[in-house]
């Protein structure tokens, strides 16, 4: 792909920027049709299901899964150049941030690219928690909260200076990603036909996953010809909505992919929402909703940049390249989630009136 033309017209960030509007596009698209969420995911399966949420999320994961170490394979990119496996890793901050962020996200109703994608169809809830997700994760990356997340981040870090990539590290082939990405989305599919759900659905919840090769793919592509360094990246929404933020608030800050993404996923689910019919105002149900919902947030906001990203940054797109920290912070947070499902919203059903 040839992309030094348009390089040449916009300039190296405004092109970046650019990227991340098309590749948060597709995602906002995608999530909206799909109503892709690991918090359902979670609590679904925390409750002893495996439905539609579940086959959603798995179907997501497991075809970003495929096309990214597809990619990687045809010689597409190097996932070795990915932002994630780039720097070092901290085992400490998957966990800690991990089981934060899962109880966060239960909380809010909705991990952080949940909120994104619900704002833009009238959800004022989320968008106040979104909002004060953004606020706190920038509070941790430079503020008040940002000595507290480096010193429990530094408790345990990968060695050699870089991230840990699994197939290298359990001596799998080069090909054993790809080939599990083929195998997760095959069960995904039977679990989709045991529980009928629509073509369209399924689709969609595969262009979640797209969204994210087609980032890789594209912030790679501009490293290749770029004459400064650029950060191979993809669909993540802590560090995005913390800077997507600075740069609504300090008119010196530059464009790069970050700053296109969280309006390019605002912009396609709120024209998914229309065109479906789906938008509409709704707000907080009462007082406590409201409390429960805005300390969800914040820790959210906190968790997700000690484990180094979000349920979409480490579920989904550090997954996809198999960098061990993202898949260490991905089962904390499910851990989180569904131990924070038993202990508020399951045992309070299950207590006698």
């Amino acid at each position: 792909m040839d992309i030094l033309p348009l390089v040449e017209w916009l300039g190296e960030n405004p092109t970046a920027a650019l990227f991340g509007l098309i590749t948060g596009v597709i995602f906002g698209v995608a999530g909206q049709r799909s109503r892709f969420c690991l918090r359902a995911a979670t609590i679904e399966f925390a409750r002893g299901q495996i439905g539609p949420s579940v086959t959603v999320w798995l179907l997501t994961f497991s075809t970003a899964l495929f096309w990214v170490q597809g990619a990687d394979l045809l010689g597409w990119m190097r996932v070795e150049e990915a932002r994630i496996m780039a720097v070092p890793g901290s085992w400490s901050g998957a966990i800690i941030g991990g089981l934060i962020f899962g109880v966060g996200m239960v909380l809010s109703r909705g991990c952080s690219g949940r909120l994104l994608v619900l704002a833009a169809t009238g959800n004022l809830r989320s968008m106040v928690s979104g909002l004060i997700f953004a606020v706190v994760a920038q509070m941790s990356l430079h503020s008040w909260l940002a000595p507290l997340r480096n010193w429990l981040a530094a408790l345990w870090t990968t060695k050699g200076g870089q991230n840990m990539d699994l197939l290298a590290e359990f001596h799998l082939p080069d090909w054993g990603g790809f080939a599990l990405g083929i195998v997760l989305a095959g069960y995904a599919i039977y679990q989709a036909r045991r529980n009928q759900m629509s073509t369209m659905r399924l689709v969609f919840a595969s262009g979640v996953g797209f969204a994210v090769a087609v980032g890789y793919l594209l912030t790679f592509s501009l490293s290749e010809v770029s004459f400064d360094p650029i950060t191979v990246t993809s669909a993540t929404f802590t560090g995005p909505s913390a800077n997507t933020l600075m740069f609504a608030l300090d008119s010196t800050s530059i464009l790069k992919f970050d700053i296109g993404l969280v309006p390019g996923v605002f912009l396609g689910s709120f024209l998914a929402s229309v065109i479906a019919r789906d938008f509409k105002f709704q707000g907080f149900e009462n007082e406590a909703n409201m409390r429960r919902s805005m300390f969800g947030a914040v820790l959210m906001g906190f968790g997700g940049m000690l484990a180094g990203g979000c349920a979409i940054g480490n579920g989904v797109t550090g997954t996809s390249i198999m960098a061990g920290t993202a898949w260490l912070a991905l089962f904390f947070m499910w851990v989180g989630a569904m131990t924070t499902d038993y202990l508020l919203d399951q045992r309070r059903v299950a207590l006698p009136a």
